[in-house]
């Protein structure tokens, strides 16, 4: 079973309200940025902080603070961050490829915010699913929405020098190889024993995929 945590009290409501507007003005500005080849480079500095006010954001309203989501938590940054190094080293697991200067400071060449990037897309995607009773099939499905995400994900990222494919060509092996580790970190996901609802998560991973469905349409 499960954990659950006890309902929150009607103040709850104003917070979220404006959580919700800042998690939509941050990647409405942003996309609005992006798109505007004169403003590009500004906003691109700012792609870090962003990352990182959502995690923040996304984290004032996580409701399952027990022992085990920090060990799930550091899991999908490591696990993530892990195969990012394994990827970039060797061209396993991904492709051939390497980052940019965009994300901002490295480890191992690999940016430190590619970790907080994973942690993020499984909580929310996860958040997708959770209702969903058997674990396998909903990490399944969480691990196929991941993918689909990060194939809108991929064509920007290049444009925007976040990172660089071999020969300028998206391998079919980085879907696969992504699938395979949001798969795997979604099982650890769901066998941890905390609760898992988190009311901004969903706004979130809708306002990342329409942020950049709008890039793939205003920069490519």
């Amino acid at each position: 079973m499960h954990q659950v945590a006890p309902d929150r009290s009607a103040s709850f409501s104003l917070r979220f309200t404006i959580a919700r507007a800042v998690v939509i003005i941050l990647h409405l500005v942003g996309a609005i940025g992006l798109s505007l080849p004169e403003y590009r480079d500004w906003f691109l500095a700012l792609t870090p902080v962003q990352l990182l006010s959502s995690l923040v954001l996304l984290l004032l309203f996580h409701r399952g603070w027990n022992e085990a989501f920090p060990i799930v938590a550091a899991a999908a940054f490591w696990i993530g961050f892990g195969a990012e190094i394994i990827g970039i080293h060797t061209g396993y697991l991904f492709g051939d490829y390497v980052y940019g200067p965009t994300l901002g400071p490295k480890l191992w060449e690999v940016p430190i915010v590619i970790g907080v990037n994973w942690f993020l897309l499984i909580y929310t995607t996860g958040e997708a699913f959770r209702k969903i009773s058997n674990d396998f099939y909903a990490a399944f499905l969480s691990a196929c929405a991941m993918t689909a995400i990060d194939y809108i994900i991929e064509p920007v990222a290049v444009a925007l020098d976040f990172w660089y494919w071999k020969n300028e060509l998206i391998p079919w092996t980085n879907y696969l190889g992504w699938f395979g580790v949001s798969f795997l970190i979604h099982l650890i996901y769901r066998k941890a024993n905390f609760e898992k609802s988190n009311p901004l998560a969903i706004w979130l991973l809708v306002t990342l995929i329409l942020f950049f469905t709008v890039l793939n349409l205003t920069i490519l």
